[in-house]
């Protein structure tokens, strides 16, 4: 059984990585847009036009696993901002300040972050596509044979 679950790991992370980024994508659109039955934000204002286009920009990479890991890392540390600034002061719990959102997706980016993309990611089809990956120098010839 472990087996099993163990092989399937890369593409329930795969899955679970395009989920949180749709989720993310969609939260910075209703924001920045006013779609989605939200009001958007005035642009420029302090934080929440800035948290908008992090959640927009940085959801589109982690639902694409393109650069997955960095975009990760700052939304990650974009939500941790947006529960100890703007939800925390109210009370201690999330249950209790409306900070249940901003917490699971800073962990969730966060895990994320140590993980990687997982499968069905832009980033492993670009690495095995770079001759890097394929152990050959960056040229347009063909190795040699010995």
């Amino acid at each position: 059984m472990t087996g099993r679950l163990n092989s399937a790991q890369p593409y329930v992370l795969g899955l679970f990585r395009i989920v949180v980024g749709l989720l993310f994508t969609c939260h910075g659109a209703a924001s920045l847009f006013g779609v989605l039955g939200m009001s958007s934000v005035s642009a420029g204002t302090w934080p929440g036009w800035y948290a908008a286009v992090i959640q927009l920009v940085g959801g589109s990479l982690v639902l694409l696993g393109l650069g997955t890991r960095a975009a990760a890392f700052i939304a990650s540390g974009s939500m941790a901002y947006a529960y100890f600034k703007v939800h925390q002061p109210g009370a201690l719990w999330p249950m209790e300040n409306g900070g249940e959102a901003s917490a699971m997706f800073c962990w969730a980016f966060l895990l994320l972050v140590f993980t990687g993309s997982g499968a069905f990611g832009l980033d492993r089809l670009l690495a095995k596509r770079s001759p890097a990956a394929a152990g050959r120098p960056a040229t347009d010839k063909a190795p040699v044979a010995a």
